[in-house]
């Protein structure tokens, strides 16, 4: 209710309203006027453009911001658990985390490639926590133990995902790098030519 005090529709019927009253006090309507002013105020309010949906933030340098704190606080508690995690998955977190962190430091200028924002978010907000965190949630003891059968142990399943989630963030990181290096190709280019012609 509160909300539609201030919506466009209400602002609207609200003009509509103080039509119908000014009509009113000009004497054109008579002892009808509160069904005229009710009258407009409907007409108008039905007539105004719905209000815009937003669903993608606002503020993209909030949300970089807080996705920035989220790996931290996720590298802290991984550190914590050291003793838990497979040898060098804690490296491989700080790695993934690194590049994340490092890509979220831009937020303005990773906002303008919304398919890259889509990808960075999606690793710090979903994969890397959601590996950590299962392998995490398994007793300590049957999270190291090595199957007979030969099948994979649940260490080496998020060896094996902590390599992959780096190597896609490298990749992400190389799309969003890829303007820079053209234009450093381009002034070295520029500067090789400049030599010769000098």
């Amino acid at each position: 209710m509160i909300r539609y005090l201030g919506s466009t529709k209400n602002l609207a019927g609200c003009v509509g309203g103080l039509i119908g009253l000014a009509l009113y006090l000009a004497g054109v309507v008579g002892g009808l006027w509160p069904l005229v002013v009710a009258g407009l105020y409907a007409v108008f309010a039905l007539l105004a453009p719905p209000e815009r949906v937003r669903l993608v933030p606002v503020d993209v340098v909030a949300e970089a911001g807080q996705l920035r704190a989220d790996l931290g606080s996720l590298v802290d508690k991984v550190t914590a658990q050291a003793q838990r995690m497979p040898e060098s998955s804690v490296d491989g977190v700080r790695r993934v985390a690194g590049i994340l962190d490092d890509l979220l430091s831009r937020p303005e200028r990773l906002s303008a490639s919304p398919d890259v924002q889509h990808e960075v978010t999606r690793l710090a907000r979903t994969d890397l926590p959601l590996s950590v965190q299962t392998y995490l949630n398994l007793p300590w003891w049957f999270a190291a133990k090595r199957r007979a059968s030969g099948e994979p142990s649940a260490s080496d399943e998020l060896l094996a995902q902590l390599e992959l989630m780096e190597t896609e963030a490298h990749r992400i990181a190389e799309r969003f790098y890829a303007g820079d290096l053209h234009q450093q190709a381009d002034h070295t280019r520029y500067l090789r030519e400049r030599g010769e012609n000098a």
